[in-house]
């Protein structure tokens, strides 16, 4: 049973750390490039992400990636960097919603 309970988000930047780019839609990219946000664009084009095995690399040189290229820390908790035009791929994630989320077993009683 889902539940309808409303989770407040905990700024653990836990979700953050499945890296974004490999979820980056061509809707995000063409509003990147109407609002001009070259600085957003160049990190998504040079970072390569790609899914090997669990887990994220460059097709570059095949360095790990470590969660999204703009998450940051504000001094008391994580931020996003781009959070007024983020991804919709974060635009549309609530808290609580999959496994990655410590609040998750809270909610569904796991």
């Amino acid at each position: 049973m889902e539940s309808t309970v409303q989770i407040i988000c905990k700024q653990c930047g836990t979700c953050c750390l499945a890296n974004v780019n490999c979820y980056v839609t061509d809707e995000d990219l063409e509003r990147w490039k109407r609002e001009g946000r070259d600085d957003v664009l160049h990190i998504i084009e040079h970072e390569h992400a790609m899914w090997v095995g669990d887990h994220l690399v460059s097709s570059l040189d095949g360095h790990y990636l470590h969660g999204c290229s703009f998450l940051m820390w504000d001094g008391s908790h994580y931020a996003c960097s781009i959070y007024e035009t983020r991804p919709s791929v974060c635009r549309k994630y609530q808290p609580g919603s999959s496994e990655i989320c410590p609040q998750f077993r809270e909610i569904h009683d796991v």
